[in-house]
C-alpha cells in the first residue's frame, strides 16, 4: 500500500550529447546491465538502450537517477506492472 502522503514528483529527463542521462520522478530501478536499463517512473516504465550503461548515482528517496554509457534509446510503456506481473515480467527479461 502505498503512503498518503508520499510526495508527488515530476519526472524529467535531461540528457547531455547521449552519454548522460539525469532522470527525476523515478520510483524504483527495476533491473540494469550494461545494455538495458529498466526503471519505474511517475510516467509509467522506461526502458533505456544503449552500450556500457552504468547507473552513477541513484537516490530512490529524492526520485533521482543518473545515467552514464552511450545511449541508444529510451522507450516507455503506459502502465507499471504491479506484484505477481511485475516479477514475472522481470523474469521473463532475465531469461529471454
Amino acid at each position: 500500500m502505498e503512503e498518503l502522503n508520499a510526495p508527488v514528483r515530476t519526472h524529467k529527463m535531461t540528457m547531455t550529447g547521449r552519454k548522460t542521462c539525469v532522470l527525476s520522478g523515478v520510483k524504483d530501478v527495476l533491473s540494469f546491465d550494461l545494455h538495458e536499463i529498466l526503471l519505474e517512473t511517475e510516467q509509467g516504465m522506461l526502458l533505456i538502450k544503449g552500450e556500457d550503461l552504468h547507473v552513477s548515482r541513484l537516490t530512490l528517496e529524492k526520485g533521482e537517477v543518473d545515467v552514464d554509457g552511450r545511449l541508444d534509446s529510451f522507450s516507455y510503456s503506459e502502465a507499471a506492472p504491479t506484484g505477481q506481473q511485475k516479477a514475472a515480467s522481470l523474469l521473463s527479461r532475465l531469461f529471454r
